[in-house]
């Protein structure tokens, strides 16, 4: 499956108890600046990071390469400044005067047919307000793809494979918890960056890295440990997905 579809890696930070934001939904800035740094990296390695419209709504913005040493290196390997950003939602009911629209990024929309429609219809609202010149101004995404199952979600499966074929290889999801345990049900996942951080910040309704129905031990999803660093009060963890073939 592999061959047919980007290498996928979910890096994440979360707190001790395994939240990846408190009981609110705030943004999750609990991460030291190594925490930052390492995540940087981890974009810059890839040629497209995925994320929830839960995860841009709680931010506003995505993460950018800044440092030059990471630019310099994409450029060496023949890439652009920036991976590719998509956002991937049923409904794109997405906010379109948020920070994320004006980020120097090539965005990219994973949605469903009515989530295409919806978000077309929001931006000739915005037009209409802006006047002439508009054009200009508008939010927008450099490639809309559509992907529906047959109850009008999601087809992640399909959506992975027509990624491949635009030159996606490495693929790093950044969230959230639902959108990461859809991809574990698929088995849809290869690797894992877990950032532990000194914190607790319990809740029953804060989200954690896994969300969805959950899994029963015995079909639950089995993890190989690669890599453990310690950074002062944080614990970086990597993991492969190990698969039957293992």
């Amino acid at each position: 499956m592999l061959q047919h579809r980007p290498h996928t890696t979910v890096v994440l930070a979360m707190s001790a108890d395994g939240k990846i934001a408190d009981y609110k939904r705030s943004p999750a800035r609990f991460g030291s600046r190594v925490d930052k740094t390492h995540l940087e990296k981890q974009i810059a390695a890839s040629d497209a990071v995925l994320f929830g419209a839960g995860t841009l709504d709680a931010y506003g913005t995505t993460l950018t390469v800044t440092d030059p040493t990471l630019v310099e290196l994409r450029a060496q390997g023949g890439k652009p400044p920036q991976p590719a950003h998509i956002v991937i939602t049923n409904s794109a009911n997405l906010n379109p005067e948020i920070h994320f629209f004006k980020q120097p990024v090539r965005r990219w929309l994973l949605t469903t047919t009515p989530g295409a429609l919806l978000w077309k219809e929001r931006l000739q609202t915005l037009s209409s307000t802006l006047g002439n010149g508009a054009e200009e101004c508008l939010p927008e995404f450099e490639q809309i793809l559509v992907f529906e199952t047959p109850t009008r979600e999601i087809d992640i499966l399909a959506a992975l494979k027509q990624l491949a074929t635009l030159h996606i290889t490495r693929l790093v999801v950044l969230g959230g918890g639902k959108l990461v345990a859809s991809l574990l049900e698929l088995d849809l996942i290869d690797e894992l960056w877990l950032t532990v951080c000194p914190l607790i910040l319990g809740g029953y309704t804060a989200p954690t890295s896994v969300d969805g129905k959950g899994f029963l031990p015995d079909l639950a999803p089995k993890l190989q440990l690669l890599e453990v660093h310690t950074v002062e009060q944080e614990v970086f963890l990597h993991y492969r997905l190990q698969r039957p073939a293992d």
